[in-house]
């Protein structure tokens, strides 16, 4: 029967795991075996692989803000730190605010490209809404780096849907052309993927300093307020964003017991999410069978999943010095421990996957970070303030 299953699945990621893709579950490692084409035998250069900072618990995204410092999320403390020469310093950030529940807490993290002139920044978090219960809301904030504290500029968006936590998303990432694309979970509604008004299961688009839909977005004049901001739909949980140099967007998803998926995202498309009636895990993570057209993965790992999360491309220039891993799409990976490098052709179409063992030493791995020289940031997620901060380099 399983084989049967791969066989049909010609991207799948062969590993040995057995339950469901969600990033709180607590599983063996996996080995993911090659699929497409094999990947070049030669020309991978070894990586050098040191922690930056440590002590840190369920850290959940990572920036650069210039000169050698790093600001960091933690899902579970709420709390929001500077790094700066390999020391934490905690930011007097609100963190009372924040509602965290089971995957939902102190999310996704962007830095506006303008941030030494304007200091914003803009954190993704779940709350408490002013009529009771919960929902999960992007934030934009000024920092004072010198002082270590925010002021909080306005609610950009909020309103994502929440039931216990589960399924709360949120990436951030601001596109080239100035927009904050935002990736959500579908709080394990069944329903909410394919409604277009509400805001779950969704990437939504917006102008990161109005907070208004974004004028390109395929419904941006619709009647329904929550419409406007749709730039995707039919996700199951969005939990890596990313720009390739040639400006496509590309989204990372949880899968159910199979089928994480890399997505290039299509102003408008259908992913093809539908867990009902209730939320049937059951069924496929892009069902072809719904009325319209659905937009297929270009990666996914069949059964079962490795928990794949955040996501950054590497730099393409050879003077980068990541040799054939450059121009990859780097994905890490909770469950399976490692960081999977992804080859897409130029027009989208995997090539090859390679995860090289030097990253499969520190446990589960939520986010990949490219910083300006080329470096890759990686955070791990082992819980218990055991987790860390990662450094990758190719070796000279």
């Amino acid at each position: 029967m399983r084989r049967a299953l791969i066989a049909a699945l010609p991207l799948t990621l062969a590993a040995g795991l057995t339950a469901c893709g969600d990033d709180d579950s607590e599983h063996p490692s996996a080995t993911p075996a090659p699929f497409g084409q094999a990947a070049p035998a030669q020309g991978f250069p070894a990586l050098q692989v040191r922690t930056v900072v440590g002590g840190l618990d369920h850290p959940w995204d990572v920036k650069p803000l210039g000169g050698g410092r790093l600001l960091v999320t933690e899902r579970d403390r709420a709390r929001l730190s500077l790094v700066t020469h390999g020391t934490r310093h905690t930011v007097d950030f609100p963190s009372s605010t924040v509602w965290v529940s089971g995957e939902t807490g102190l999310l996704g993290l962007a830095v506006d490209p303008g941030f030494a002139a304007n200091h914003r920044i803009y954190t993704c978090q779940g709350g408490t809404r002013a009529g009771g219960g919960h929902d999960v809301h992007v934030t934009a904030w000024r920092l004072q780096v010198a002082d270590r504290t925010v002021d909080r500029i306005k609610t950009l968006v909020g309103g994502f849907p929440t039931n216990s936590g589960r399924h709360g998303g949120c990436r951030l990432l601001i596109t080239d052309r100035g927009a904050m694309l935002v990736g959500t979970g579908d709080a394990a509604i069944g329903t909410d993927a394919r409604d277009l008004t509400s805001y779950g299961g969704k990437t939504l688009r917006l102008d990161r300093f109005s907070g208004k839909p974004w004028p390109g977005n395929r419904w941006a004049n619709a009647a329904s307020p929550v419409k406007r901001y749709v730039h995707t739909w039919g996700h199951r949980n969005v939990q890596g964003l990313a720009q390739r140099a040639d400006g496509t967007l590309w989204s990372v998803e949880h899968g159910s017991d199979r089928d994480d998926e890399v997505n290039l995202l299509q102003n408008g498309a259908d992913y093809g999410w539908n867990p009902v009636p209730g939320y049937d895990e059951s069924v496929p993570m892009t069902d072809t069978s719904l009325p319209g057209h659905q937009v297929r993965a270009r990666w996914r790992s069949g059964f079962p999943t490795l928990a794949t999360s955040g996501a950054d491309w590497l730099p393409t220039t050879r003077a980068s010095g990541w040799g054939s891993y450059r121009g990859t799409l780097a994905v890490a990976a909770l469950k399976a421990s490692r960081v999977l490098f992804m080859r897409f052709d130029d027009t989208g179409h995997l090539r090859w996957v390679k995860a090289p063992k030097a990253l499969t030493g520190a446990g589960r791995l939520r986010t990949v970070t490219t910083l300006p020289n080329g470096d890759l940031l990686l955070t791990t997620d082992n819980g218990d303030g055991r987790d860390k901060i990662l450094r990758v380099r190719p070796q000279d």
